[in-house]
């Protein structure tokens, strides 16, 4: 089946539309038009098409788990392990009250579909997948709270321990926005958790850190701990993971090379900023923004097919 459209425009902000003008397909389009939504934007020609919809839930999940092992895949390629520490859950398609989960210990970067374990967010129950190994149970209880918080919109939840994003967590504070990217965190898009309750062995933590989340983070600063995106796919919380870690090191930079104060840091003001966040931070053009990632992982393990491996033995169970 054809991927979905864009139901809607991202766009919508009138002062900043009425100062801008976008090119739709080569052609400068004003605020007198119709309102292009974020992928017509971006698009010079054809269009891009956003999230992709499934004729069955097995297809579905299918997607979902091979993208899932991708992007463990990026996370791996781009240095964000730190021993038996992060973890990535997706949401069932057809059971919303189930999640799949990486096993506790294997690394990012020899995960395939086959691999993942199916918890009941609610309980914790093993519902299915590759029991062969145990799940992450701090992992289990940060993203169960976060489940069951935003059941609407939030999907999927990454969360590692990276090394500019744990540098920069130990100030407690949000990003600048000192780059068009960052903007895809401007305002109450990312939490700052600034609090510190120790390794993740009970639920009051996880229930903190949904909390702090709130009901529009896309991101969240965990102090002293690390960083956590969520998305409606996990292409778009993957996305932003690197993307938040990135930021986080570019941030450092500046400050290191401002601390003298004799350069002055130049952050995009608030109407720029809401203005990229309009039209960068959607899901469908997040979700095309990780697909250059996904791609690769794809080309680097010799195929789609071998991130699907063990994808068929696979069957969460509902009580």
């Amino acid at each position: 089946m054809a991927p979905s459209a864009i139901a809607e425009s991202a766009l919508s902000h009138m002062a900043v539309k009425d100062k801008k003008q976008v090119l739709l397909n080569g052609r400068s389009v004003t605020g007198e038009e119709k309102e292009p939504t974020p992928l017509e934007a971006i698009s010079h020609g054809v269009v891009m098409q956003g999230v992709p919809t499934f004729p069955t839930f097995s297809e579905h999940r299918r997607h979902a788990l091979v993208h899932m092992a991708a992007i463990f895949r990026f996370l791996a390629r781009t240095g964000c392990t730190e021993g038996q520490s992060g973890h990535i859950s997706v949401r069932d398609p057809e059971f919303p009250g189930l999640m799949w989960m990486n096993p506790l210990g294997r690394h990012f970067g020899m995960l395939s579909a086959g691999d993942m374990i199916c918890l009941e967010i609610a309980t914790g129950r093993v519902a299915g997948g590759n029991t062969s190994r145990p799940a992450n149970a701090a992992g289990y209880l940060i993203h169960s709270a976060i489940h069951k918080r935003r059941p609407d919109d939030v999907h999927a939840v990454c969360h590692a321990h990276t090394v500019a994003g744990r540098a920069w967590s130990a100030f407690g504070r949000p990003l600048e926005m000192l780059t068009q990217d960052v903007c895809n965190f401007y305002g109450d898009a990312l939490a700052v958790y600034a609090e510190y309750g120790g390794i993740v062995f009970g639920a009051e933590e996880g229930e903190r850190i949904a909390g702090a989340l709130g009901a529009r983070g896309k991101g969240a600063v965990l102090m002293n701990h690390g960083l956590l995106t969520v998305g409606r796919t996990v292409d778009e919380a993957g996305f932003l993971f690197g993307l938040l870690d990135r930021s986080c090191d570019i941030q450092l930079r500046v400050e290191a090379a401002a601390a003298n104060g004799n350069i002055p840091k130049r952050v995009i003001s608030d109407e720029e900023a809401a203005y990229n966040f309009r039209m960068a931070s959607e899901p469908h053009a997040l979700y095309c923004e990780a697909q250059p990632d996904v791609e690769y992982e794809f080309e680097m393990a010799g195929g789609e097919e071998m991130l699907a491996r063990g994808f068929e033995s696979l069957s969460p169970t509902v009580p």
